[in-house]
C-alpha cells in the first residue's frame, strides 16, 4: 500500500505513541512530519509581517490592539482583525486576557505552569522552547529553539516553514540525546507543544510539564530574549534570501552566543562555561501584577530599526525579572 495512504493511520489522538505508530505502520517519522507547501504573501503583507515580529520582539506583551496603533503610527492603515489574523501566522500572543493566537487544540490538555516563585539553581532543571518567525526575501521561516534557564545556554534547534509540531518534536528530541533529561520543560500552549507527539516525548522521559498561562507571553521570558538577540544581533542585519542562508547564518549564530558572547546576566560569562560549570547561573521569576517594572532595554540597534513611532517604555509591566540568583 502507498506510504501517503497508511501515513492516513498515523494520528496524534490515539492513545498508542506515534513512535510505535510509525513502527507498526511502516511510516518514517520523517514522512510523517514532512511540511505542507506553504502559501507565499504578497510583499505588502510580508512587509506588514515583518513589522509586527519587531515590535512584538521588542514589546512580547503588546496585543493586538497596541499592534495596530504602531503600524498606523509608522503609516500602515490596518484594521484590528487584519492584525489579529497577521498575528495568527506569526503564532503571537500578547499578555493582555482576550483572545489568543497560541491556543491549544481542543482535545489536547494543557498543564500548570510550574515556574511561578522557583528558583532555578542548577543547569538541566528547568528548560524552555518557543518559535518565532523569520522573514526571508520571498516568503518566512519559523525557529524553535530550546534553552536551559540556568545557563541560557541554547540546546538545539530547528527550521520548517509550517507551524506543525514535527520541527518542535525534532529539537527537542535532539537536545534530550545531546543533553540529557530536564526536571521541568515548559513551553506555551501552542498546539505544537500540547500535541501527544510533543507531550508524549517529555512524560516518556519523565519530564514535569510546565505550560505558560494563557496569553502570559513572558512566562517564557529567557526564550523571548533569546528571540530578541537571535533578531537584532543577526537575522535583521544579515537579511537572509533563502532557507539555506539562513541556516547556515544561525548555525553560526548559536555558535557565537553559546561559546563567545558574553552574558551581563550571567556575569559576564558565556552560556557554555556556565551550563558545564554549573555555576554563575539562576534565574527566578516573581509575578506581580499591578506593579511597575522595566521592560527590556532598547539598543541602539533597536532604535534605528523601529524609528521613533512607539515609546521606549511601558509601565504597568506584569513581571518582574531576577536573572541572576546568589
Amino acid at each position: 500500500m502507498p506510504v501517503a495512504a497508511r501515513t492516513g493511520w498515523v494520528s496524534p489522538h490515539e492513545p498508542l505513541p506515534l513512535t510505535r505508530q510509525c513502527a507498526l505502520t511502516g511510516v518514517t517519522r520523517s514522512t510523517l512530519y514532512a511540511p505542507h507547501p506553504v502559501a507565499t504573501p504578497d510583499e505588502q503583507e510580508l512587509t506588514l509581517l515583518g513589522l509586527i515580529d519587531a515590535e512584538y520582539t521588542r514589546h512580547p506583551f503588546y496585543g493586538s490592539r497596541k499592534i495596530r496603533q504602531y503600524l498606523r503610527g509608522v503609516g500602515h492603515p490596518i484594521n484590528r482583525k487584519r492584525v489579529q489574523r497577521l498575528m495568527g501566522i506569526l503564532g503571537l500572543a500578547g499578555m493582555a486576557p482576550g483572545p489568543n493566537t497560541s491556543r491549544p487544540h481542543p482535545q489536547h490538555r494543557v498543564y500548570p505552569y510550574l515556574l511561578r516563585g522557583v528558583v532555578v539553581t542548577r543547569p538541566n532543571q528547568v528548560w524552555s522552547t518557543d518559535i518565532t518567525y523569520i522573514r526571508l526575501a520571498r516568503g518566512f521561516v519559523y525557529l524553535v529553539a530550546v534553552i536551559d534557564w540556568y545557563s541560557r545556554k541554547v540546546l538545539s534547534w530547528r527550521l520548517s516553514n509550517t507551524l506543525e509540531s514535527g520541527f518542535c518534536v525534532e529539537g527537542l528530541e535532539h537536545a534530550v540525546q545531546r543533553y540529557g533529561i530536564p526536571e521541568i520543560f515548559n513551553t506555551d500552549q501552542g498546539c505544537q507543544f500540547t500535541a501527544e507527539a510533543f507531550t508524549g516525548v517529555l512524560k516518556a522521559h519523565g519530564m514535569a510539564i510546565s505550560m505558560d498561562g494563557r496569553g502570559r507571553a513572558l512566562d517564557n521570558i529567557f526564550v523571548e530574549r533569546l528571540w530578541r538577540s537571535v533578531k537584532y544581533e543577526d537575522v535583521y542585519l544579515r537579511g537572509y534570501t533563502t532557507l539555506s542562508e539562513l541556516q547556515r547564518g544561525l548555525t553560526d549564530y548559536f555558535v557565537f552566543y553559546n561559546a563567545e558572547r558574553r552574558h551581563q546576566s550571567l556575569d559576564y560569562m558565556t552560556p557554555d562555561k556556565v551550563y558545564r560549570s554549573a555555576s554563575g547561573g539562576g534565574a527566578r521569576i516573581v509575578d506581580q501584577f499591578g506593579e511597575t517594572a522595566n521592560t527590556l532595554p532598547e539598543t541602539q540597534q533597536e532604535r534605528e530599526h523601529r524609528g521613533s513611532a512607539v515609546p521606549l517604555h511601558v509601565n504597568g509591566y506584569p513581571l518582574k525579572l531576577d536573572a541572576r540568583v546568589s
